[in-house]
């Protein structure tokens, strides 16, 4: 329940449309659901942080994945997000729950997508087509967490022409995701073009000595363009979240 649903249901109350008895019922559910042995699903995120729990899959079965989303609908959550999720978990829980999974960004949705709450544009750019599996599983966290968002991919630096033909995206932004690899420049460029905070993901794309992207990170982390905060290498999932709370504030 998060605190959108304990507002209406106060309202309820107060309207006469819900008892006092159901709603101090619906309150007091236990917090936290016990999943066999292996996983304690927090149903009060969403209460606590505005944002209900998301699925991290790398590491879990795929009936652990299934177990801990049906607990998750099961107590109201609409759209369950799940990350690093493999083609065969895919395949069960979409056997049994309504998923839509993009085998790109091993990113899977489960229920309907919610309607935009934020208060403006998420843009995810990408240096080049190859940084796109981590810019979508950003793009996709930012749509599931209730944002509108601008997909601008291969606008890298080796042709900067790219980039300087969608000002008019970058101008309007609220919060910008940059993601490359190689020498991780992009965020840099953006940073000086744009009046928004700029959130850069280095991807692990490229020859031997970028390290895994261990060079696009120190490059980010150098940046000279102010308002550039960093996030680990791959994290798609920790710029959407980012850029998403960014877009939630008043």
């Amino acid at each position: 329940m998060n605190k959108e649903e304990i507002t209406a249901l106060l309202e309820g109350v107060r309207g006469g449309s819900v008892s006092v008895e159901d709603a101090v019922l619906r309150l007091k559910m236990q917090p936290i659901r016990e999943i066999g042995e292996y996983a304690k699903v927090d149903l009060h995120r969403g209460l606590r942080q505005g944002v209900p729990e998301v699925i991290y899959g790398a590491g879990k079965t795929p009936e652990h994945i299934l177990g801990i989303a049906k607990a998750m609908r099961e107590n109201g959550q609409e759209t369950v997000l799940v990350t690093r999720m493999t083609p065969e978990a895919a395949a069960l829980v979409g056997g049994e729950l309504p998923l839509r999974y993009d085998p790109q960004s091993k990113t899977g949705v489960i229920g309907s997508l919610p309607e935009p709450t934020g208060k403006g544009s998420v843009v995810v750019a990408t240096g080049g087509t190859s940084d796109i599996p981590v810019a979508e599983e950003a793009a996709v966290t930012a749509e599931a967490l209730g944002n509108r968002v601008v997909r601008l991919y291969d606008v890298g630096v080796s042709g900067i022409h790219r980039l300087l033909s969608h000002m008019e995206e970058i101008m309007s932004a609220r919060v910008i995701v940059a993601v490359a690899g190689m020498e991780g420049a992009l965020p840099s460029v953006i940073g000086g073009l744009a009046d928004c905070p700029v959130i850069a993901v280095p991807t692990s794309v490229g020859y031997g000595a970028s390290l895994g992207g261990v060079a696009a990170l120190l490059s980010m982390l150098n940046s000279c363009a102010s308002g550039v905060s960093v996030v680990n290498i791959d994290n798609g999932f920790g710029a959407g979240y980012m850029a998403s709370m960014i877009n939630h504030l008043d």
